[in-house]
């Protein structure tokens, strides 16, 4: 990365040596006629995290950022012009039968020891960063008198037992109304599956069911699982209430406390960092995106894995674009063809919906300077570092190994963070550059601003600042070091995010795919 600054000079950020665009790093943009330290004049005003071409670039050529074509001109670009959306022609989507498959797999790193967090040990192995009491549902229908009745734990009940730091409602919009059996409806019945067996709810997770719907509770719940808690009741039915409204909170309560008592026993011991599994994702995302925050949180992810840890990235359609930069890395065949066979999923849904992937790139992804979803493309994946890809999880699976994960999940925040969820995330990462005050319930949230003006604005809503790679005031090393320590700190307890202090928590979002034939 090629940082052209002094104290207040114009500055900009070239990323690779074939670039032939650089991004305007200045809060305010920079006017027409501003020159750089190197002679670069500019002929427009380019607002910050925009695109200014080095040289001249003839009509049909390519524009180049990262070292990749984002786009061809669709009209001569004179030299220090700002690069916008309409003036480029995007590329085509790499072909999926013609990518480099586990043919530069990185080798492993150093092993990095010693490492360690405070977290509750779980009956099937896994370690929660969490203590809470989670509440899943059947169907809709229920919600609003479990959210009664959630409010009432947590105001009677959750006082007494300090060792339990919350209770969630796991509810969703599914479960009546929808063919059980059709094809693709394992999707959302296996994330409200998995849900329930998120590390942070440490084997205790209730039911609340209506009782006529047609997802039943048998089949959102584990029975046949030993690390689940049946021992004692676990399912309240409310057609099943003789007494109306005031007994079905009563029960609910009841059914409740019986498992806060028991999570109120459970204490933090030292674990290794291998233990974690962080989930990573970006969303508001800006053309700082790629230059920033999602290169810290590689560095900070190839640490990880150096410790043993679980990392997960995601995000079918911001991978699509920059595949071919991912299956050279799989750690075999296996892995590989797994990529390919999630992006050809998304391919044959778009083609079914006669829809193209260039909707992906929202209106303030633009404002940000992103110009297509190939340039988003390839700011996103670097969050999944230099190590090898390990494994491959289809949507709403749990994963059942260690190493750098791909946990297939559109681009959608919430039904991403549900899914990374549902794979047994214990700890999120969330970059932005936009701005967004997204967070879940079920798991702490580390919120990574792409740049330091949105830090100022939002001090009570971003925990680290990795625009000062930006600026020259950290590198991406140092922030990579600063996120790995800050994420053991978070998943200890020892530091509470901004979305748990304001219980920021957003909807349980379910993928329910339309059929695909």
């Amino acid at each position: 990365m090629n940082l052209i600054q002094h104290a207040d000079s114009p500055r900009y950020i070239r990323l690779h040596a074939l670039d032939n665009v650089v991004v305007v790093v200045n809060d305010q943009g920079v006017p027409a006629g501003t020159e750089f330290d190197n002679g670069l004049v500019t002929v427009d005003n380019v607002p910050q995290s925009h695109k200014v071409n080095t040289v001249d670039i003839a009509e049909g050529e390519p524009i180049i950022r990262y070292g990749h074509t984002i786009g061809y001109a669709l009209q001569p670009i004179p030299k220090g012009s700002w690069v916008r959306e309409d003036q480029l022609r995007m590329p085509s989507a790499p072909a999926l039968d013609s990518l480099p498959m586990s043919d530069a797999v990185p080798a492993r790193g150093e092993p990095l020891e010693g490492f360690t967090f405070e977290g509750y040990r779980n009956a099937d192995g896994t370690v929660g960063t969490r203590n809470i009491l989670g509440i899943t549902t059947t169907v809709q229908c229920v919600t609003g008198v479990l959210d009664f009745a959630v409010k009432r734990i947590r105001e009677e009940l959750l006082p007494k037992y300090p060792n339990v730091d919350d209770v969630v409602a796991l509810t969703h919009s599914y479960g009546c109304g929808v063919a059980i059996t059709a094809k693709d409806a394992y999707i959302p019945i296996r994330t409200v599956r998995n849900l329930a067996r998120n590390p942070n709810l440490g084997g205790e997770a209730l039911v609340i069911s209506l009782g006529c719907e047609k997802l039943q509770a048998d089949q959102v719940m584990h029975t046949d699982d030993a690390s689940v808690d049946l021992s004692e009741p676990w399912l309240y039915r409310l057609q099943d209430s003789k007494h109306g409204f005031n007994e079905m909170i009563e029960q609910i309560m009841e059914l409740a406390e019986t498992r806060l008592k028991k999570l109120d026993q459970r204490r933090r011991e030292t674990v290794p960092a291998s233990e974690l599994i962080l989930g990573m994702q970006c969303g508001g995302s800006d053309a700082f995106s790629g230059i920033t925050a999602n290169p810290a949180l590689g560095f900070a992810s190839d640490l990880l894995l150096r410790a043993g840890a679980t990392v997960m990235f995601s995000e079918v359609t911001e991978v699509r674009d920059a595949i071919y930069l991912l299956t050279s890395r799989a750690e075999n065949m296996e892995v590989a063809e797994g990529l390919v066979r999630e992006m050809d999923w998304y391919d044959r849904y778009l083609a079914k919906g006669e829809a193209d992937r260039s909707a992906n790139t929202t209106p303030g992804n633009k404002k940000g300077g992103l110009s297509n979803i190939v340039e988003k493309s390839l700011g996103s994946i670097v969050k999944s570092g230099s190590s090898a890809i390990n494994g491959v999880l289809g949507p709403g699976e749990r994963v059942s190994r260690k190493g750098l994960i791909f946990c297939a999940t559109p681009a959608s925040d919430f039904v991403c963070g549900t899914l990374q969820l549902a794979a047994g995330m214990n700890l999120h990462v969330f970059t932005t550059g936009r701005g967004t005050p997204y967070g879940l319930a079920m798991s702490p949230v580390v919120k990574v601003s792409t740049r330091t003006e949105l830090a100022q604005r939002w001090p009570d809503l971003i925990d680290v600042d990795a625009g000062r790679i930006a600026t020259g005031r950290a590198s991406i090393e140092d922030l990579g070091w600063e996120l790995f320590h800050f994420y053991l700190d978070v998943a200890s307890g020892k530091k509470t995010t901004w979305t748990e202090k304001y219980r920021l928590h957003n909807d349980i979002t379910l993928f329910n795919p339309a059929p695909i034939t």
